[in-house]
């Protein structure tokens, strides 16, 4: 005999009650193993040599001190290090939203021969791990003599496939009865460009500043291997290199490391924060597609 259709949907009911909070204890779960590290290292870079050596491990400091930023501000030329970051991720971000944002736009809308064979090539170009081009582009940058040089740090990354690639799935749902309506009026292409396809595409490029500059700021590999100068290094290299100075004390060394991880992942966090509404739409319109 079937089951009574009442009950049924009593069942389902209950079900539903308490699916809603499993649910949601299994993402706060989730969200704290994600969190915990961040939040340890946020704390740490406010307690003291004697809270950072303790045992069993304290989550929150017994007495708060900025000391760890002082010494590493004494020890450390932050300023330099900061400056250089922020130079070569401006540079890098905008060089990505000018070039990959072109190159979408000949992709998605302009009829040329080779287009479908060029964009074969950037999506094979994504299938390519990023470290196997790490030494032919040191042995270009060589010959080209821009190591230790900020146009060495920024030209292997002007432009990205995965770039290129979301400019390019955005800008193709852009009707092309618009396009024509503009190059009727006498518009050209620069100015379809610029005043129209543009201003419709703010959520991908939101996203692709947010997706740049976070792996440009947080780059480690090429920029320590393009710079033999401290002068030269970025942010993630300076603070590896204290990180493996036999000189720093083990407690205070440690503090100033969290330090200096926080001030390395607050112009993230900033950037995030401006541009959370459009990534959001970003993410949630390309779903969509």
């Amino acid at each position: 005999m079937s089951a009574h259709p009442a009950s049924v949907r009593t069942t389902k009911s209950h079900e539903r009650r308490f699916r809603g909070p499993l649910l949601y204890a299994v993402a706060s779960l989730g969200l704290l193993v994600m969190a915990a590290p961040f939040l340890w290292m946020a704390l740490s870079a406010f307690k003291t040599k004697k809270d950072l050596t303790a045992s069993p491990p304290v989550w929150l400091p017994s007495e708060w001190t900025l000391s760890n930023f002082s010494a590493l501000l004494d020890q450390l030329d932050m300023p330099r290090y900061f400056v250089n970051s922020l130079v070569v991720a401006v540079l890098v971000t905008v060089s990505n939203l000018l070039f990959c944002s072109m190159i979408g736009y000949a992709l998605a809308k302009l009829r040329f021969s080779g287009r479908s064979k060029v964009f074969g090539i950037v999506l094979a170009a994504l299938m390519v791990p990023g470290n196997l081009m790490i030494l032919p582009l040191y042995v270009l940058m060589n010959k080209l003599s821009l190591i230790d040089t900020y146009a060495g740090l920024v030209l292997p990354f002007a432009a990205s496939a995965f770039g290129v690639f979301l400019m390019r799935q955005f800008m193709q749902s852009i009707p092309d009865e618009l396009l024509e309506a503009a190059r009727i009026d006498g518009a050209g292409e620069w100015y379809i460009f610029w005043r129209i396809v543009l201003p419709l595409v703010k959520p991908a490029l939101a996203t692709l500043t947010i997706f740049t500059f976070l792996g440009s700021w947080n780059n480690f590999i090429w920029p320590l291997i393009a710079t033999n100068d401290p002068d030269k290094y970025t942010l993630p290299v300076a603070l590896a290199t204290f990180a493996n100075d036999p000189n720093r004390t083990v407690g205070g060394g440690n503090g100033m490391l969290m330090a200096g991880s926080l001030l390395v992942i607050l112009p993230v966090l900033l950037v995030f924060t401006v541009l959370q509404r459009h990534f959001t739409q970003g993410i949630a319109t390309a779903g969509m597609k």
